[in-house]
């Protein structure tokens, strides 16, 4: 009697077609248990494939949903990553040619930013804001967007810029754009070349331990030897790939940014703790560096003021020191004057 409760249920058509494709070996498991898949892994499947057509490419929208469902501290990337730091890889990652998967396209604790500028004003010499690039660590494009202009473009710097007349039809305003990289940026490592006139044309700022310059990295640790590399150059160098030999692409830009950073991130992150912050002898290092500054400073204006500033002027402070220090009889020593 029990066993005629526990009989499974005779199987369906779809699964008595499907047996017959199957190896004998596979024939004789429990067709009910076989053609069931968990609950839990279709759940599972089904929220995997929301998150990833929700990040795949935001356009500006809906950023701090994509926020709240992957927290930027589960996307963090560790040291090992396994040769994808090789050359090769990040050649394929500047030109685009990678295929990235879910996990590839999440934003992420690092983000490379690139901009493209147009020029306003008297003879198109002021730059304005047109056109916004933000790609993850794998070079995944979070962010591509033109940016409405609210002065008249004299000058669209097409050749450098390659942005046209067309581009600004589906253009998004600037504030809506500035909340977008905002909220994007927000607890993440910055990458960028020569980073501050982005953020300086975004009107926005970021915390310097959080910010990865590559210009600025690229001198400081011999990578090159001019102060300021152009982009093109470094990438040239590094990389052995041109860009930059036409019209500009905010994203190949920011995707070459990152390549370069990923080529010498285990160097460039040496003394920093993996939230940024600088290590506390680095931190001891730069405050005897500001103390001696301070110092150093306070040295300069006390010779300033007391030694009678600039030459040939004189103030009134120096001028009584110097009767003080060079007068030999204290009383009434007016009266030898002429």
């Amino acid at each position: 009697m029990s066993h005629q409760a526990t009989t499974a249920p005779t199987p369906s058509s779809n699964w008595r077609a499907l047996r017959k494709k199957l190896p004998t070996a596979s024939s004789q498991s429990d067709p009910q248990q076989s053609a069931t898949p968990p609950p839990k892994n279709k759940h599972r499947a089904h929220h995997e494939s929301g998150e990833q057509s929700e990040i795949s490419f935001i356009h500006g929208r809906d950023v701090t949903q994509v926020r709240s469902v992957i927290p930027v501290h589960l996307t963090d990337y560790g040291d090992d990553l396994s040769g994808e730091d090789s050359k090769a890889v990040l050649r394929k990652m500047i030109s685009g040619e990678l295929k990235h998967s879910s996990s590839h396209q999440q934003p992420g604790k690092y983000l490379a930013l690139d901009c493209e500028m147009v020029g306003v004003g008297p003879g198109g010499r002021e730059s304005s804001l047109a056109r916004v690039s933000i790609v993850n660590f794998y070079g995944h494009v979070l962010l591509d967007t033109y940016v409405r202009q609210r002065e008249r473009v004299v000058d669209y710097r097409t050749q450098w810029s390659g942005i046209r007349a067309r581009d600004m039809v589906n253009a998004k305003p600037f504030a809506e754009v500035q909340k977008t990289v905002a909220d994007l940026l927000k607890d993440c490592i910055l990458v960028g070349h020569a980073v501050h006139n982005d953020l300086k044309a975004l009107l926005l700022s970021h915390p310097r331990h959080q910010t990865r310059d590559t210009q600025l990295y690229a001198h400081m640790h011999k990578v090159v030897k001019t102060r300021y590399p152009a982009l093109r150059n470094l990438v040239q160098q590094e990389l052995g790939v041109a860009i930059q030999t036409g019209e500009h692409s905010s994203v190949t830009d920011a995707r070459a940014t990152m390549a370069v950073y990923r080529l010498h991130r285990k160097e460039w992150e040496k003394g920093q703790r993996q939230d940024g912050q600088p290590s506390s002898s680095k931190k001891r290092k730069r405050a005897a560096s500001d103390a001696q500054s301070a110092t150093t400073s306070s040295a300069i204006v006390a010779r300033k003021y007391v030694g009678g500033g600039r030459k040939g002027v004189s103030s009134g402070l120096s001028t009584i020191v110097m009767r003080k220090e060079t007068s030999t009889n204290k009383d009434q020593w007016w009266t030898k004057l002429d």
